[in-house]
C-alpha cells in the first residue's frame, strides 16, 4: 500500500478566495455569514448566509465558458488551479493518463435549475438553453477539471449529502494508496444559495435566522453556505521525489451506513466510523489532538456528534480538541468536508486550532473542548475529519502531520 500525501490545496468560500485568506480568517476567528444578496430573497424566512460577497463570475471567466459553467462548476475550477498551482504539479510522462477527479457535491448546478424554473414555470418561457443540462449536472465539475488539466483516469462525482465530499476524497485516497493512480484531485464544491436552494431547506426547520452556534447550549440551527475546497492527493514516493511540499498526510479513512432514519443522526453510526478511520489508519484514539467537527448548529446533531467522539475516543475524548468552523463560513452542504479539511491541515502543518466561534452557553451534552471563539496553538500529531450526512451517511477522514 502507497503513502498518500497532500501537495497542493485551493479553496474559495465565505471567509475567503484562496487557502491563505481563509486559514487567517479561521486563525482570527472571523464570521463570513451575513445577509444574503439575491433575487427574490424578502421572500425567505431565512434571510442569512455564508455567501460568497463580490464574486463576479466574468473576472474570472469569458461568455463561452459561462454558458457552460454553473456557480458550483465555477468554484471547482477557481479552486483546483490554485490546488495544483501550489503542488506544482505537471501531467507528463504519462502522469496524465493515470490521474483522475473525484469530488463531492450535494445539489450540482442548482443556480441553474432555480434559474431555468423560473424561466419555464414563471415567466412563461417555452424555451431554455441549449446546455441546461451539461451545466446543471453533479458530474460537470468534475469533468471540467479533468479538461482543463486534461485528465484521463477515473473521474466522477459522489452525491451523499453532507458527507458528499468526505466520501469523494476518501475515495481519491484509496485510489492513491492501492497504487491505481499515482495522483487525484479532489474535493467538493457547492452553491446551493438561491431562492429555491433556501427556500428547500427552510421546510426542513432546522435553520437558524440569526447565527451558527455549534455547541452552545442557545444554538438554534444551522445557516448555509457557499464554496468549494480541492486538493492534490499524491503517492509520497512520487511527491518526494520531484521534491514537493507536503502539507499533510492522508492515512486513515471510513464509511458508515447508519440504516436508521433519514434525517435524524446516530450516535452508533457516527462513532462505528471514527473508530473505523482510526483503525484503517492504525493509529490509537491516544494519537488524536484535533477533530474537526460536524458540528452544524442543530440541537440534535451536536449533541449526537459529542456522543459519538465520546464513545469512539473513550478516555481520550476529554483531552483532544473539538472544533465547528460552520459557524464562520457556513454550511456549504456537499462541498462542506473539503472546506474544513483546511483546518485540519492548519493544525497539523501550522499548530493553530481553528476555533468554535459563536460559543455562548456550555451545554452539559456537549461537555468536550470545543475550543471556544478564540483560535488556540498545540501541537497536533493527528487530525480527523467527520462528516455526517441526512440518509445516515457517515465519513471521517484520518490525517497525520507531515515528516
Amino acid at each position: 500500500m502507497k503513502r498518500v500525501v497532500i501537495t497542493g490545496a485551493g479553496t474559495i468560500n465565505a471567509l475567503g478566495r484562496g487557502v491563505p485568506d481563509t486559514l487567517e480568517a479561521m486563525r482570527e476567528g472571523r464570521c463570513g455569514i451575513g445577509e444574503l444578496e439575491f433575487r427574490d430573497v424578502e421572500r425567505l424566512a431565512i434571510r442569512i448566509g455564508g455567501q460568497i460577497k463580490g464574486y463576479v463570475p466574468e473576472d474570472t471567466f469569458n461568455r463561452q465558458q459561462l454558458a457552460l459553467y454553473d456557480r458550483f462548476t465555477q468554484f471547482a475550477l477557481i479552486s483546483a488551479r490554485e490546488a495544483i498551482g501550489q503542488s506544482g504539479l505537471s501531467f507528463s510522462n504519462g502522469l496524465a493518463e493515470r490521474t483522475g477527479v473525484v469530488f463531492g457535491t450535494s445539489g450540482g448546478g442548482l443556480n441553474t435549475q432555480d434559474e431555468n424554473y423560473r424561466s419555464v414555470y414563471e415567466e412563461g418561457k417555452n424555451r431554455v438553453h441549449p446546455f441546461v443540462v451539461p451545466k446543471l449536472m453533479n458530474n460537470a465539475a468534475a469533468s471540467h477539471v479533468s479538461m482543463e488539466f486534461d485528465l484521463k483516469g477515473p473521474t466522477f462525482t459522489v452525491a451523499t449529502a453532507c458527507a458528499s465530499s468526505n466520501h469523494a476524497m476518501g475515495l481519491a485516497f484509496q485510489m492513491v494508496r492501492s497504487g491505481a493512480c499515482p495522483a487525484m484531485i479532489t474535493g467538493g464544491t457547492e452553491s446551493m444559495l438561491c431562492f429555491g436552494g433556501v427556500k428547500a431547506w427552510e421546510g426542513l426547520r432546522v435553520m437558524s435566522r440569526d447565527a451558527c452556534r455549534p455547541f452552545s447550549a442557545n444554538r438554534n440551527g444551522m445557516v448555509q453556505g457557499e464554496g468549494a475546497g480541492v486538493f492534490v492527493f499524491e503517492d509520497y514516493d512520487y511527491a518526494r521525489a520531484r521534491g514537493a511540499e507536503i502539507l499533510a498526510e492522508v492515512v486513515g479513512f471510513a464509511m458508515t451506513s447508519d440504516a436508521s432514519d433519514i434525517v435524524m443522526p446516530s450516535k452508533q453510526g457516527a462513532a462505528r466510523a471514527i473508530t473505523g478511520a482510526l483503525a484503517d489508519a492504525g493509529i490509537d484514539a491516544g494519537e488524536v489532538g484535533y477533530i474537526n467537527a460536524h458540528g452544524t448548529g442543530t440541537a440534535a446533531n451536536d449533541k449526537t456528534e459529542c456522543a459519538a467522539v465520546a464513545d469512539a475516543m473513550g478516555q481520550q475524548a476529554d483531552r483532544l480538541m473539538i472544533s465547528s468552523t460552520k459557524a464562520m463560513h457556513g454550511h456549504c452542504i456537499g462541498g462542506t468536508g473539503a472546506v474544513e479539511l483546511l483546518a485540519c491541515i492548519m493544525a497539523l502543518r501550522d499548530g493553530i486550532v481553528a476555533p468554535t466561534i459563536g460559543y455562548e452557553e456550555p451545554d452539559a451534552e456537549c461537555a468536550l473542548d470545543v475550543v471556544p471563539n478564540e483560535a488556540r496553538e498545540a501541537e497536533v500529531g493527528v487530525a480527523l475529519s467527520n462528516a455526517f450526512a441526512f440518509g445516515g451517511l457517515n465519513a471521517v477522514l484520518a490525517l497525520r502531520k507531515a515528516g
